[in-house]
């Protein structure tokens, strides 16, 4: 019997070890499961690629853009086209914006300007060349975009400003500058840290207005030609709504700029507003002449002025 104890021992041993094993079979197979998949999303190559160096590099970009007769649907939404039959026409330096019901395609249009989709049918056009045609990375050189929501990260003001650019050595004074024509220097300066003190992850050490402002500020360092605003201040209360549109109003010289937007007040100083409504334009011109027309616009503008009365 003395003789069969290291035996039973080894049997036990294995049996724990086999049992363990299997134990983390499941895990194993999950783990496997997940290499794969990030294995395909490596390897799988974007119908929009980001990184290739192929296509056109245009020197430079006045930020003429021109909607021809586009048609898009989201691949999550086929059988909804939008928008269908969009034309437009913005021209350098003037401020556009794109106003309507939700679901119209105002962001829809923006989406597709940043190339961030193809258009099913019809093109794009900037400066008369279709867009499709530029070099990605370098066409989106030329365009900034602030969102309802900005992106921020977990690190300084600094280092989320400096994110607007890939440009080497950018000199204080034009961080600077660019702060003060996004209105958020002032408060900047006020902090302890300035410049280098820390926002936190997604920029929750910061309020709504400010975290759009620094947004806005990392877009003007990338010194656009064309500057997106989709629904930039939806989102804000009345206060930090007004220093945000005196930022957007200071960013907008020099630069085409296009607002998506959903508070007509924010855009009656617009020199062309389109009105859209299922996926193509049924009006445009200014604040003014619209209100005069008493038709679209007008009906949205006494929507929106019957709500703040309630």
């Amino acid at each position: 019997m003395v003789q069969h104890v290291p035996i039973f021992s080894v049997l036990a041993l294995s049996l724990e070890s086999a049992g363990t094993m299997f134990a983390y079979a499941p895990d194993l197979a999950k783990a496997r499961h997940g290499a794969a998949k990030l294995k395909a999303l490596f390897d799988r190559k974007p119908e929009i690629d980001s990184w290739s160096q192929d296509g056109t590099k245009a020197q430079s970009i006045e930020g003429h853009v021109e909607f021809r007769d586009v048609h898009f649907r989201y691949p999550t939404r086929p059988t909804q086209p939008v928008p269908r039959g969009l034309n437009l026409q913005v021209k350098p330096k003037q401020y556009v914006a794109f106003v309507g019901a939700s679901g119209c395609g105002k962001s829809t249009a923006i989406i597709l300007l940043e190339r961030f989709y193809d258009p099913l049918v019809g093109g794009i056009f900037v400066d008369g060349t279709e867009i499709s045609s530029f070099n990605v990375n370098d066409y989106r050189s030329h365009l900034a975009l602030v969102n309802q929501e900005p992106t921020l990260y977990r690190g300084t003001i600094r280092e989320n400003i400096l994110l607007g650019t890939d440009r080497d050595n950018i000199a204080e004074e034009e961080i600077v500058r660019c702060c003060k024509d996004a209105n958020i220097y002032d408060f900047i300066i006020s902090l302890p840290s300035g410049m280098d003190t820390l926002i936190g992850s997604k920029g929750c050490m910061l309020l709504g207005g400010q975290k759009q402002r620094v947004a806005i500020a990392r877009a003007l360092l990338r010194r656009p030609k064309v500057l997106l605003l989709d629904e930039a201040t939806s989102a804000l209360d009345s206060e930090c709504e007004k220093a945000v549109q005196e930022a957007l109003n200071a960013a907008a010289r020099g630069c085409t700029k296009i607002a998506v937007a959903h508070r007509l007040s924010t855009i009656k100083n617009a020199d062309m507003i389109y009105v859209f409504h299922q996926g193509r334009v049924v009006e445009s011109g200014t604040h003014d002449g619209l209100m005069e027309m008493k038709s679209a616009y007008f009906e949205l503008a006494n929507l929106q002025s019957s709500s703040k009365a309630q």
